[in-house]
């Protein structure tokens, strides 16, 4: 890829080279709150996933706000994450834009906002009661693009980057707005006579899971997403109430393969419409599988299978077109992840005496040879494009951080080193980048699970440089497990999580 960019907010539709699209509109409505001279608006284009909010208003403070709003009503802990920008110079510096939660559409009323006015002053703004004055919390970073506005309970919680930097809390405060209700984007000019307008992309509403959440036991609904690397824009292909996992580029580019209630889907971008892919008596595939260089074959991981292998996970080998899988591991577990360049090779993490580390074992089956010998985990093994690494994640520095080494163990090198726990390197077609996942210090070194704030990182595929991240998520397991580059590298697919709308309405 070149001339990679890091920044900014593309406000034109950047063609993604399919011909439809699964993102519906995520907000309910929009209007203007109080007095508002001059009208305002929103647009929503479904192409890009991009909204244009139009809107006037004296301002949101004191007893009485007046501005423009789009909303979703929702109960619960939830997540709301966009990128941001004004369009055009502006004529007030304190015109502003963001994300608020309100108690109702009376001008008055209980509510909270992430807010980033035109100076680049940002702050979480706040009415305690109806008919109180506005309070505030005002923040260190200025003019950032990214925001998420969290809430925990009775607690909200404003975080926000600069598209590339890492995501970090801003401020957080107790506040009571009540059980249900209407959250949304906002846009205030500070001049009733002057319209203003923003451009919001990668904006996403997720249900985050109830405090007696428990992984791999309750799980949560999907997305299926592509981002333009070069850019950062978001696109939602597909979504479901259950959920899939994984997302595998074919390497024709026509579609992807994800995993789903055990079983593989073929997605095609023509059509957006799963297909299952018969594996046959490999009913229980996990998120653990990936496309021979041919792109004729696939390989996945199956837990329990006819061999009566006690249950633990085995790569076998099947058609793309589908069949009867021919198996490849011996000992259990076993979780596919890398195959070498040249066709010959499987690279695997399998638990061997009470240990996870890298194992070989050639395509056909035969003897494994173990690459890792650190305690501890090792895992998520892949081959760059010209077979001379396989980059992996090791936790053996104490903290889950990404490593590289020749294909027969030796010279194994760490690349990453910083606050966070990285997972899953995935290596560009052209060999000159990796993307990886980056969970927080708050989840322990050896665990990925499912439904944390997570990032994807990208980095030059030596380790040379800061990471930037590119995408902020409520993901984790699942999310990106896989190889998922496009073939021309412009491009990566992944997926993220929320909770369907009545999760908070059952018991």
């Amino acid at each position: 890829m070149k001339n990679l960019i890091i920044g900014g907010v593309l406000l034109l539709s950047t063609h993604l080279g399919f011909s439809q699209n699964n993102m519906q509109h995520v907000f309910t409505d929009d209007a203007d709150i109080g007095k508002v001279k001059q009208k305002g608006s929103l647009t929503y284009d479904e192409h890009s996933q991009q909204y244009t909010l139009s809107g006037s208003g004296q301002n949101i403070w004191g007893t009485h706000d007046d501005f423009h709003f789009a909303w979703k009503k929702i109960k619960g802990n939830f997540i709301l994450d966009a990128q941001v920008k004004f369009v055009g110079n502006g004529t007030n510096p304190h015109r502003k834009i963001g994300w608020m939660v309100r108690h109702s559409l009376e001008p008055n009323t209980v509510y909270a906002d992430a807010a980033v006015h035109g100076e680049g002053l940002t702050s979480l703004q706040y009415r305690r009661e109806i008919d109180s004055a506005t309070e505030e919390i005002k923040t260190e970073i200025k003019s950032p693009d990214v925001i998420r506005l969290e809430r925990k309970g009775n607690t909200y919680i404003f975080s926000a980057a600069k598209f590339g930097d890492n995501l970090k809390e801003v401020a957080r405060l107790p506040l009571n707005v009540g059980d249900e209700v209407y959250a949304g984007i906002f846009i205030c000019s500070h001049d009733e006579n002057v319209s203003e307008q923003a451009v919001f992309s990668n904006v996403r509403i997720s249900l985050t899971a109830k405090d007696n959440y428990v992984a791999y036991r309750d799980y949560p609904g999907s997305r299926l997403e592509v981002m333009d690397v070069e850019t950062g824009l978001r696109k939602v292909l597909f979504t479901s109430d259950e959920t899939f996992e994984a997302p595998n580029w074919l390497k024709d580019g026509s579609a992807l393969v994800f995993n789903w209630k055990g079983l593989l889907n073929r997605f095609p971008f023509d059509t957006r419409v799963p297909v299952v892919l018969n594996t046959d008596f490999a009913k229980h595939c996990n998120n653990d599988h990936i496309l021979s260089p041919d792109n004729k074959f696939i390989g996945i991981s199956n837990n329990g299978t006819k061999q009566k292998d006690g249950g633990g996970s085995v790569i076998h080998i099947v058609s793309l077109d589908g069949g009867v899988p021919v198996q490849v591991t011996g000992q259990t577990p076993s979780y596919l992840h890398g195959w070498s360049p040249d066709g010959k090779t499987l690279a695997f993490c399998g638990e061997r005496n009470k240990n996870f580390d890298v194992y070989t074992i050639p395509v056909k089956g035969g003897k494994e040879k173990r690459l890792t010998t650190a305690a501890g985990l090792d895992d998520g093994p892949e081959y760059s494009p010209d077979g001379k690494y396989i980059y992996f994640n090791s936790v053996r520095s104490g903290s889950m951080q990404i490593w590289r080494m020749k294909p027969d163990g030796s010279h194994q090198e760490q690349l990453t080193s910083d606050d966070y726990n990285n997972w899953f390197a995935h290596i560009s077609p052209d060999g000159r980048w990796m993307v990886f996942i980056s969970f927080s210090r708050d989840v322990p070194a050896g665990d990925h699970p499912p439904c944390k704030r997570v990032m994807i990182r990208l980095l030059p595929s030596n380790g040379n440089g800061q990471p930037k991240a590119i995408a902020y998520l409520y993901g984790g397991q699942g999310t990106i497990n896989v190889p998922s580059w496009s073939p021309d590298g412009k491009q990566i697919a992944f997926v993220s999580y929320s909770f369907p709308d009545d999760y908070y309405e059952k018991k």
